[in-house]
């Protein structure tokens, strides 16, 4: 394999026609697999243009899948390119905006617990 793609090249490939993931450092073009994942297309999808190693090996997969994915392979990446940097998706970030509020109520409501407490020693 002789194809060598910076971080850059892969990060455009980030569209559900065209969609290229990394794993442990080698490029796969899964853009055909997609709509065949048993996990739903939107997993690797999230994953597109990116790094997906630590999302692929936190799932199990079989030896069929892994032969499966050493054949979508189409390089590997320039490890010496700069890191694309991606923002938060909106979704991302409204869940974790999200989370914070709730975290907030919880805190309130454990202040006021405490104080009435206190007050009726």
């Amino acid at each position: 394999m002789s194809n060598v793609y910076t971080y850059q090249e892969i990060a455009e490939h980030n569209t559900p026609k065209d969609t290229w993931i990394i794993i442990d450092n080698k490029v796969y073009d899964v853009s055909k697999f997609l709509d065949e994942h048993p996990g739903g297309d939107e997993i690797i999808y999230e994953q597109a243009g990116r790094d997906a190693t630590e999302y692929f090996l936190d799932i199990g997969h079989s030896d069929d899948a892994l032969k499966l994915l050493k054949s979508k392979c189409v390089g590997t990446v320039d490890t010496n390119s700069t890191p694309v940097v991606f923002e938060k998706k909106q979704e991302d970030a409204k869940t974790e905006s999200q989370g914070n509020g709730q975290l907030a109520v919880i805190v309130a409501l454990l202040c006021l617990v405490v104080g009435f407490y206190l007050l009726n020693e």
